[in-house]
């Protein structure tokens, strides 16, 4: 009966407008891709290997490129937009692991746009002058405040657009590009010094090999977001022939600009600069330093603003979505399922996921002004990767499972050793090994989400089984990221 409650169910559902061809999937993907990782990390990527910059971004590019792979395999295959936790329950059928990979995404938004708001932070700091000691009140106060605006916004009710995400990809773009301008005028001006991008340092004598991972799951955090890409499949006007053009494409528009971002970063700004905080963000500093006669210092900084804005807000508005989806399919305390009557948002789950992202900024930052504590936002950044590595990991094992299960329409097919590949670097970057001593500390921030996750998933269990007499379990994983209907 149940079953048959849920066909009728979905069947009331109106399906979504194809209205995505190829150029607006091609820029949604840039967009998605696009914001706060290379505008926060790259100094730390650079403070890790030196000159050599470049380097982890582009290995960071290689390895999501090879999972990417396989999501366009599984989302071709099955043309719904509920991505990891669907392909996970299609592989394994335990809905204790799909949990706890719908958790590990819903907890990687959070932990991005805590990225995003300690980010905010440092370029409002360099836009309007201020001089916040690391770890301090001030910056701390802007964080915080960032993150209640984004929550305001996020209550109030936002209507993703498209063609606003045309926009905001453009003005992200925009400030990349500076950079890159600002290091052509340099060359023309005698300026730049490429001959430190090939120069290896580590801080702690490291082998090259071990540095330069340790970058990458750094610079992994700037590659991320592809995933999030097939949420857009049930919109495209033809997915078998546009996606698996439109992501790599995206893919590789993107990793250019990264590279070349790295290496103008480190031809100008010597490494030692680019790692002080103290100095202003980094890719501040490079347009300060490639244009001293020129206002670009003064412009770049609210245009990185206005990037990481973007993206603290789109991760919020997915990890508050999840945590709804979550509790709707009766995995998650209903209460976290609430909406508001008139503004018809998760309201309940909103401040869940920013009382999170709160506890998260605050611990962060205040270890950041300890001697021994990571920066804040390389802390969070690499701990979003960390969450993304296993989810990335599980999800090319998933590809391999799934080859027994064949559908009847056409779909993309990656080679069956790229997914083994896939499956093997996404899990050694997630290992320890793959981690500087500061960077270990992102293990206790992963491990205190899924603890959290776990434990409010057995208070669900104990509540459905004593009280409702009923077994736990996602009732539909396809439907786990319907969203709200807003007005």
């Amino acid at each position: 009966m149940s079953q048959a409650a849920g066909q009728t169910d979905e069947q009331q559902q109106p399906t979504l407008r194809k209205v995505m061809g190829p150029k607006l999937l091609l820029l949604f993907i840039v967009g998605d891709i696009l914001g706060t990782g290379v505008y926060a990390l790259t100094g730390q990527v650079a403070g890790e290997v030196g000159g050599a910059a470049w380097l982890p971004f582009l290995v960071a590019f290689v390895v999501a490129t090879i999972t990417a792979l396989s999501y366009l395999e599984l989302v071709t295959k099955y043309p719904s937009a509920a991505g990891a936790a669907l392909y996970t329950h299609k592989a394994f059928g335990l809905h204790l692991l799909t949990f706890v990979v719908a958790f590990m995404v819903m907890s990687s938004g959070i932990t991005s746009a805590s990225t995003a708001s300690n980010a905010f932070a440092g370029f409002a700091a360099d836009g309007f002058g201020m001089e916040l000691p690391l770890g301090g009140g001030g910056q701390l106060a802007i964080a915080l405040g960032f993150m209640a605006v984004v929550a305001l916004i996020n209550l109030r009710g936002v209507s993703e657009s498209v063609r606003a995400n045309v926009v905001l990809t453009l003005i992200e773009i925009s400030g990349l590009l500076l950079v890159i301008f600002v290091g052509m005028w340099a060359v023309t001006q005698g300026r730049a010094d490429f001959s430190r991008v090939v120069v290896f340092e580590s801080p702690d004598d490291k082998s090259i090999f071990l540095a330069v991972t340790a970058a990458t799951t750094l610079a992994f955090f700037a590659m991320v977001g592809f995933e999030d890409s097939v949420n857009m499949v049930e919109e495209c006007k033809d997915p078998v022939r546009d996606f698996p053009r439109m992501m790599l494409t995206g893919l590789s528009i993107t990793g250019v600009i990264y590279v070349l971002v790295a290496i103008t970063a480190v031809a100008l700004v010597p490494v030692g600069d680019l790692t002080d905080a103290a100095k202003g963000s980094a890719l501040t500093q490079v347009v300060a330093a490639g244009a001293p006669d020129l206002p670009f210092d003064t412009i770049f900084p609210f245009i990185a603003m206005f990037a990481v804005a973007n993206s603290a807000l789109i991760n919020m508005l997915m990890a508050s979505r999840l945590l709804y989806g979550m509790a709707n399919q009766g995995v998650l305390p209903r209460a976290f399922g609430r909406v508001l009557p008139r503004r018809r948002t998760p309201w309940v789950s909103i401040l869940v996921t920013t009382a999170i992202a709160f506890a998260l900024i605050t611990y962060v930052v205040r270890q950041s002004a300890t001697t021994e504590g990571a920066d804040s936002v390389a802390l969070l950044g690499g701990t979003t990767s960390l969450l993304l590595l296993v989810v990335f990991a599980v999800v090319n094992v998933a590809l391999l499972v799934l080859r027994r299960d064949h559908v009847d329409h056409p779909h993309f097919r990656t080679r069956t050793p790229l997914a083994v590949l896939g499956a093997l670097t996404c899990a050694y970057l997630a290992g320890p090994w793959a981690r500087s001593a500061d960077q270990q500390e992102q293990y206790l921030i992963a491990g205190a989400l899924v603890a959290l996750g776990m434990f409010l998933s057995f208070l669900t269990w104990l509540y459905n089984r004593f009280v409702e007499h009923r077994t736990t379990g996602f009732s539909d994983v396809s439907r786990l990221d319907d969203d709200v209907e807003q007005k």
